[in-house]
């Protein structure tokens, strides 16, 4: 933060990240002009970023769902944590002020008027815009929000422990409340290790008091069970069928009360459903990259005789955010996390892309 931001002197130009190459792993230090923010607008002197996988698959355009490629020249990122530095016409509400500390999310604005507003989908607005992708993101050290939509940093969190909760903590957290679990039943997370899982791992355990079973590859293992899973498997060691098993086995014959699947692949969600009790649900999370495929096991006859459901889970809610948020200020979840560089973005794109990362990135933009 800055000591006076009401004084900052704001800059003609700013640092920014730029997808040079859409459809591949690169980026771009670039030089931009800083954009003067508009009616309802706040000008936000970023500080630190995450990085998120979500932003991998952007870049490289590895969602078929999307409706177009993103930009080329696009400022990634949609984990932006910065100082209030400008209000735009309007934008002097009550609800920011000058020098506030505050958060970008995925869901960069939404209307508040649509059907999805109305019930508490505020992240899925009918009108939202991405963060990052056909709107510059935040991986620049200044970007423009939305006013009323910028998600307000507790004081004693430090920038950096806020950043991955923007998506990571709030995606994990509202995916866990979706899960019908109750306190001391079992939950299996999948991609236990990764920026999601080991925060839903944690959130899971200490936030929720559920028994956590964590599914990853094995080197992720000593960082999952640091997070509270009582149970870790290595999903390279079994087949499907022996995932289940073994599960069944760790639940006394019963099988998980829920599966979140934080893995953003096929195979995950295809092992999910023989992992379940009776009536259990499987969240879906991670969105595989590549060609859309059908949930592999999830035939009508054995959904209707096992009472089994599955349900969709993404972003959250302003609410939850804000809820999140405040489970990282009172230590009740951290993010195992490495600070680096704006310039070596690519390289934590390459390191994604190959299964190295624990935790989660968070770049230090300042």
């Amino acid at each position: 933060m800055a000591s006076d931001p009401v004084r900052y002197e704001i800059p003609k130009t700013f640092k920014a990240a730029v997808y040079d190459n859409p459809g591949h792993i690169s980026t771009k230090v670039e030089e931009l002009p800083v954009p003067e923010p508009g009616p309802g607008q706040v000008l936000v002197r970023l500080t630190h970023s995450g990085v998120c996988r979500s932003d991998l698959s952007v870049m490289t355009c590895g969602w078929v769902a999307l409706p177009f490629p993103v930009p080329k020249g696009q400022i990634g990122g949609h984990e932006g944590v910065g100082i209030v530095q400008k209000l735009g016409p309007g934008s002097d509400v009550g609800t920011v002020k000058l020098g506030d500390r505050v958060g970008i999310k995925w869901a960069a604005a939404m209307c508040g008027t649509c059907m999805p507003c109305r019930n508490g989908f505020d992240g899925h607005c009918t009108q939202f815009k991405v963060s990052g992708y056909f709107t510059p993101g935040t991986f620049a050290q200044f970007a423009l929000a939305p006013a009323n939509y910028v998600t307000p940093i507790p004081e004693s969190l430090g920038s950096a422990d806020a950043a991955p909760m923007l998506c990571a903590g709030l995606t994990s957290y509202s995916a866990l409340r979706k899960c019908g679990a109750k306190s001391g039943d079992w939950v299996v997370v999948s991609g236990a290790g990764g920026g999601l899982g080991h925060l839903a791992v944690q959130i899971a355990t200490r936030g929720v008091g559920y028994r956590v079973i964590g599914l990853d590859a094995g080197s992720k293992e000593a960082l999952v069970k640091d997070c509270g899973a009582e149970h870790f498997l290595d999903i390279t060691k079994y087949t499907s069928e022996a995932l289940a098993e073994e599960i069944k086995k760790l639940t006394d014959g019963l099988g998980a009360t829920s599966v979140i699947v934080c893995a953003g692949v096929n195979a995950a969600y295809a092992q999910a459903l023989g992992m379940l009790s009776f009536g259990g649900t499987v969240v879906c999370v991670g969105i595989p990259d590549g060609q859309r495929k059908e949930i592999g096991n999830a035939f009508p006859q054995h959904l209707i005789g096992s009472q089994k459901k599955i349900v969709g889970s993404s972003i959250g809610n302003q609410r939850e955010a804000i809820e999140v948020l405040e489970l990282a200020a009172r230590g009740v979840v951290k993010t195992h996390y490495k600070i680096d560089k704006l310039e070596n973005l690519t390289e934590v794109f390459k390191d994604m892309e190959d299964n190295k990362m624990e935790g989660r990135v968070v770049l230090d933009l300042r």
